[in-house]
Formats: structure tokens, sequence, C-alpha cells
């Protein structure tokens, strides 16, 4: 057996480094484990053709805190930026398009753009609510100790400081639709379009199911608690973001081994003890720290026979099947969108030009199709870092929704169609962009589960809904980064607060880890 290790986390993600980074800086003796042969997981750059590279998974920074940013010091380890505060543009196949720039809109009518102004006011303030709550332990609802307590009673103030009114308003809309808070507040189609697919990226649902709200009002926290970084491109891709991530890893002392896959956690004296690798190498640590899927740490890496029955089905039963696939596409030249000039094509672009369309282009998941009209997040990376490319040649990163996990009892065939409807849409707003396309790389969310780990294809490991949230992420039991077994901890975007590169959920565990819960 080797030397042991105050910590082991499986998984060199994002979560994992910060955890990892966090705790070394306390004293500890620190060892990630990542199976691939880099770290980064789907936050990691990759050739998908030759001379051409992109974001694997996500491929816009939205969410990364500035205080996140700053203690990791990840500046200093090489991280920069391509651009900050990025806007939205949503595109209008027949016109001129929405843009969204912060708290401002243009292209819409007046009473619109007021009406943007004060909505965006008061999802700031709601967003300060949110915020607090992703930074924090939740809670458990039964406040068995005197530090839950002042931590509810801290969320409830910040709630009480909004005010009378706005206090209302939030308790009024938390549960709602995103379609009819949208249709309450807005006339025009394209903005309310836009805003409905925030509410939806990476969900599994559309804008009129109920908690659609939550969703939306999670991800403008991310914006918000970025600070002046907002929604981000880094140079390099999102693996750079991984890689400055590990560097502060190892300048604070973690040993990080990678293409060292987790066959098992081991248990002695009823706690966690350690892991066994494919290789059969046992390494021997305090605690275990997963920063996998909760269904993949439970039932594959530790074992049903280590946790109750009933726990066993609430991991069983944790919803986690992606609705989003992503396209790559290598182009000969700079695209040309409708609307849009060439310095604003280095913003986020935005297929979906009503609320309607993006119901539709839900329906088709439900019964295991794929959408014959996709709604689309676009961006051209090499506008604002040339460097992914060769000289003159631009790549295009779509997040495509909304594709099933399982696209029915032909795969093959709804991969080609699922392609050509993606191509078929893009021509409508970019005509001539198909005579472009030397290269492509479609991953489903089939495929983003075979190659980065996450179970279901699902970016957060897992929905996001109230009934998987908060006090109840993933389930209770193991909603405090805690596990059932002593020893054993989670770190991943399953747990609280989800997904996204935020490195809220790393930072949590390893504060949970340093005061001794269990």
């Amino acid at each position: 057996m080797s030397k042991a290790y105050d910590h082991i986390i499986i998984g060199g993600g994002h979560n994992g480094l910060v955890c990892a980074t966090y705790l070394a800086r306390a004293g500890r003796k620190v060892l990630v484990l990542e199976a691939a042969a880099a770290v980064g997981g789907a936050a990691s750059t990759r050739e998908f053709a030759p001379g051409f590279r992109v974001s694997a998974g996500a491929h816009l920074l939205n969410g990364l805190p500035a205080d996140v940013l700053r203690e990791l010091g990840l500046e200093a380890h090489g991280l920069r930026f391509s651009a900050r505060q990025i806007t939205t543009i949503a595109l209008n196949p027949a016109g001129a398009p929405v843009t969204i720039a912060g708290n401002t809109v243009t292209g819409v009518e007046p009473r619109d753009a007021q009406a943007f102004a004060r909505f965006a006011r008061s999802m700031d303030a709601f967003s300060g609510v949110i915020g607090q709550l992703q930074g924090m332990r939740p809670f458990r609802i039964t406040l068995p100790s005197w530090s839950e307590r002042i931590a509810a009673l801290k969320v409830g103030l910040r709630i009480r400081l909004l005010g009378k009114r706005s206090m209302r308003e939030l308790l009024r809309i938390a549960g709602m639709n995103a379609y009819d808070l949208l249709t309450d507040n807005f006339e025009s189609p394209l903005l309310k379009g836009a805003l409905a697919l925030d509410a939806t990226l990476g969900a599994e649902f559309a804008a009129r199911s109920p908690g659609t709200v939550l969703t939306f009002l999670l991800r403008w926290a991310g914006r918000v608690h970025a600070g002046a970084l907002g929604i981000a491109q880094p140079a390099g891709g999102m693996g750079a973001v991984t890689q400055a991530m590990a560097s502060a890893a190892r300048a604070a002392g973690v040993e990080i081994r990678t293409g060292a896959r987790v066959k098992r956690i081991t248990v002695a004296d009823d706690r966690a003890s350690g892991v066994v690798l494919d290789s059969g190498e046992t390494i021997a640590a305090a605690s275990v720290i997963s920063n996998a899927d909760p269904r993949a740490t439970f039932l594959k890496l530790l074992g049903a026979e280590y946790l109750d029955t009933d726990f066993v089905r609430r991991i069983d039963h944790f919803r986690a099947k992606g609705l989003v696939a992503k396209l790559h596409l290598a182009l000969d030249g700079l695209p040309e969108f409708r609307g849009v000039d060439a310095a604003a094509l280095g913003g986020r672009l935005l297929v979906c030009p009503n609320l309607d369309y993006l119901e539709l282009a839900f329906n088709p998941s439900k019964y295991r199709e794929v959408p014959s009209a996709p709604a689309l997040e676009i961006t051209v990376p090499t506008v604002r870092d040339p460097d992914l490319a060769p000289t003159g040649k631009h790549v295009l990163s779509i997040n495509v929704m909304f594709v099933p996990y399982d696209m029915g009892d032909d795969p093959a065939g709804a991969r080609k169609a699922l392609l050509a409807s993606i191509l078929a849409t893009l021509e409508q707003y970019a005509p001539g962009l198909g005579a472009r396309i030397t290269a492509s790389e479609l991953l489903t969310p089939s495929d983003l589960e075979r190659e980065f780990g996450m179970a279901g294809g699902h970016w957060h490991h897992g929905a996001l809904t109230f009934e998987q949230f908060f006090f109840t992420r993933p389930v209770p039991g193991a909603a405090q980064y805690a596990t059932p077994l002593p020893g054993l901890y989670l770190c991943g975007a399953g747990s609280h607060p989800g997904g996204g590169v935020m490195g809220l959920a790393g930072r949590n565990a390893a504060r949970t880890v340093l005061e001794g819960v269990n």
C-alpha cells in the first residue's frame, strides 16, 4: 500500500481542483486522481479537427465568482480572458436582432427597454439571495445546530432587506414558469425568447414548466456574482481555466495524477479509507471526496452494500438526463449572420425567436425524438481568440437544445436528422454557412456521458429543480457534502449549488471537510 494522504479527491474537474486547493492551503496532504490524460473534464479545450480547437463542454464562463477567481489567484497562474462582459444577441432571420448588454437592451420598443431595466434591477436583487445560498453549505431544514440556525437567519434577513414589495414579488415568482413571467413583463418576441432560453439551457424542461424561474435566477446569479467578469471567454478555451486551477492546486502542494482511474472506494471500520485504481494500486487516505456524479459515486465506486435501502432508492431515482448536445464546426472563413456585423460576432448569438419556438423545440424530446427546429446558443470564439484555428479560419461552437439522451430505436438515423436540422436552422440566420464548413463534431448527451463520465450527459450531474435543490441536492442524507458513510464527501456538480464552471461546490465541500462535518 502506498503512502497515506489526508484526502483523496476523485476527479480532476474544476470543482475537484478547487476543493483540493482550499484543503491544501489549510495544511492538508491532498491527492487528486483523474482518469483522463489531462485535468478539466468537460471544462477542457480539445482539437476536434487538425488545427481547430474548441471548449469541449461549456464554451463561455458564466458564473465563476469574483471572490473565487481572486482567492485562487487564477490570473497569477496564467488565466487570461479574450473577452469580458460578453453581449447576448437574439438573432432575427428577417431583420435587426435584439442585443442585451448588462442591464440594458436595444432593438426593442422603448416600453420594453424601460421594462427590462426594471426587470434587471429586480433580478439583480433576487440574485443576491440566490448567490448567498450558492456560497454556503445548505442548512438542514430541522436546523439542529446553532451554526445552521444562524445561517438560516442570515438568509431570512437578506430576503427581508429586499423590502416588503420585492420580498412578496420574489415569493410570488419563485415557483412560476418563465413563460408566464416573461409574458407578464415584455412584448418583444425576440427578447422573451432570449431570456427563456437562459431559463432552460441545460435544464430538462421548457419555459412553460413550473420552476423555470428558479433556473433563470440561478443563471442570472452567476452573471451578477462574476462581477466585472460577467459572461466571459477565456483565452485558449475553457481548458485555460482548469489549467490555471491545476497550477494553483500544485502551488498549494496538491499532488495531481492523471491517467489514474478509480475502480472503487475502500471501506475499513465503517468509514471510507481510500481507493483502489484500475491498475490494482491501493491508496489510503483519511477521507475520500468525490467529484464524480452522485449515482457513480454511491452505486459504482462505493457500492449499495454500504448504504441503507432507502438512500439507495433515492440515489437511483436522482434525475439526471441531459438535453443539450454540442456541435463544433470548422469554417474556412468568417461566418456572416443576418443583422450582425463582424465585431458583434464575438458575442453570444441565440436562435430562439419566440417563446412558442422554444416549446416546439422541446416537445419532441418527450418522445425520444430530435427537434426539427432546435434552439441554439452559438459562439464564434476565434473572433476574439484567433489562435484557436489556423490563420483566416474560424470555429463555430453551438449548444443545441433539446436533444434527448435516448435517441430512440435508430440513434444513427436520429443523429443524422439532428445534424441536418441544425445546419438547416443555421442557414436561415447565416446564409451560405454550410459551404464554409470543412469539419464537424457532434456530441449528443450520450456522447458527453461517454467522453466525460457525466451521468446522462447532464451538465449539472442532475436536474436543477426544487426537489433537487439546496438542502435536497442531490438527496436528503447527502445534501451537505457529507454522506451516510463517514469519511466520504461529495464536491461535484451533483451537489449544491449544481453545475456551471463556478467552483462553489468544491469550495463549500472543502469548508465542510475542514470544519469536521460528517
